[in-house]
């Protein structure tokens, strides 16, 4: 079964709904005016609830099937990213700074047309719960929104999501039975010495110095303490220190940015990026602040959800074009807190060429849309079939 035939008919409405979004992007929390615009879609199209302000302002919406039957949850993320946009296209963001650079509008995009084919045709029984999420790319709205209960109040069973992947092949599905993407957590650390002239080092206490011999030491944390199958990542992505060539600082900073796949593997990063730190802030004679964010867990797919899901996608894209063994990656996503509540899957859907996600350059390809809507609808009616 290629896309459905209903979903086709609407392509070039949800065009013009993705484009529409697409230049009006809304960071973080504050989709206040994109939660506007799918509430309105939302009552046109017929649904039979709608629950907004939920994590501020995402929205979780009900269409009835046809008789009893559990509640199946499906996620598209609304937020933009704080980027000033180059595509130059016609529909490109109106508001400077911003834009919708990882395809957030496409997945508005698709999950409002699945949800017109779902209250139009209602070939399910029990429920599904469209769940549009504020803040994926800062603030974990994924888990605000589960910490405010939305899996219990809904009686919510199991949840998909799906993620546009560029430069993949066009129409192609890839996942995994397990991890599909890494926990990421963040370390800032903050070190202080003592400042002086550059002539007199031995007067000062040196924070660059400090700064160096960490960075340099916090290399071997992978290679020397993680086992080389079980993937993760250590990258110090800032050092920032220093006013003129011949000071000594008094202090200096670094952060890095921390991945794994694994709790275990996971707590073994954070014990070693103490120990080093602090032992080379003894070493240096310096004070180091170290501030941990513990980010995002890792994405991770039941075994069972993520091969009907693929079963699912190959009605809609043909077998050749589905890959249930995908390679996982070191990003992050915040869909993994809804996966912790509850049973489900999340899949990446190929977009074909063009700019990567978060580039400036970036924009989503619309054909994608219909397809990525009629996986959603048939996952629920494979899912929760008519008596």
């Amino acid at each position: 079964m290629p896309i459905l035939n209903r979903i086709a008919a609407y392509a070039e409405e949800m065009k013009g709904w993705r484009r529409h979004l697409h230049q009006h992007p809304e960071l973080a929390f504050d989709c206040h005016n994109t939660a506007a615009f799918i509430i309105d879609r939302l009552r046109k199209i017929g649904v039979d609830e709608i629950h907004p302000g939920i994590a501020k302002t995402g929205i979780v919406a009900i269409i009835n099937g046809q008789g009893a039957g559990p509640t199946i949850g499906l996620r598209a993320d609304m937020d933009a990213l704080p980027i000033e946009e180059l595509t130059g296209a016609e529909h490109a963001s109106t508001i400077p700074g911003k834009m919708h650079a990882c395809g957030h509008d496409g997945h508005v995009t698709m999950l409002l047309g699945a949800a017109k084919y779902l209250a139009e045709t209602r070939k399910f029984s029990g429920r599904v719960a469209l769940l549009f999420q504020p803040a994926e790319e800062d603030g974990g709205g994924g888990q605000v929104m589960v910490q405010e209960g939305v899996m219990d109040r809904f009686a919510i069973t199991q949840v998909y999501g799906i993620h546009n992947a560029p430069n993949i092949p066009f129409g192609q599905f890839l996942t995994t039975p397990d991890a599909l993407m890494a926990s990421v957590d963040t370390a800032f650390v903050y070190i202080t010495g003592k400042g002086g002239h550059g002539a007199t080092p031995h007067e000062c206490v040196d924070p660059v110095v400090a700064v160096v011999g960490m960075v340099g030491a916090i290399q071997t944390i992978i290679p020397r303490n993680v086992y080389a199958l079980d993937e993760a990542v250590v990258s110090v992505t800032q050092i920032h220190t220093g006013t003129a060539s011949n000071i000594i600082p008094e202090e200096a900073m670094f952060c890095a940015t921390i991945r794994s796949f694994k709790p275990d593997v996971r707590a073994l990063l954070k014990k070693r990026f103490y120990e080093i730190v602090e032992g080379h802030a003894a070493a240096y004679g310096v004070t180091a602040r170290i501030d941990y964010d513990w980010g995002y867990p890792a994405t991770i797919n039941r075994a069972e959800n993520a091969a009907f899901a693929c079963e699912v996608a190959a009605e809609v894209v043909g077998e050749g074009l589905v890959n249930g063994n995908s390679v996982r990656e070191m990003g992050s996503e915040d869909f993994s807190y809804m996966l912790e509540a509850r049973p489900g899957a999340y899949l990446f859907l190929g977009t074909g060429p063009g700019a990567g996600l978060h580039h400036a350059a970036y924009d989503f390809n619309d054909e994608a849309a219909p397809i990525g809507a009629s996986f959603f609808a048939r996952l629920v009616e494979r899912a929760q079939p008519l008596a």
